[in-house]
């Protein structure tokens, strides 16, 4: 089994990140439950908080490794 499909938390929290880095919105959010749903929100939030600073494209491929490294 892959590692990727223990960890739920984590890559829920990097799916949320790339869908906030990406400008959509929250209530595109797949995950129906609620401890799941509330990492991926963590994620959205961060990605849409580097979404708005500008960390988009090359100025934020530093913080994307650091994401998708879990």
């Amino acid at each position: 089994m892959k590692r990727q499909k223990r960890d739920m938390y984590a890559r829920a929290f990097k799916r949320g990140y790339l869908a906030g880095v990406s400008g959509k919105s929250k209530d595109s959010c797949p995950i129906e439950q609620q401890e799941v749903r509330q990492e991926w929100l963590n994620g959205w939030r961060e990605g849409r908080t580097d979404n708005w600073e500008g960390m988009t494209g090359v100025s934020g491929i530093h913080k994307l490794a650091t994401v998708t490294a879990t």
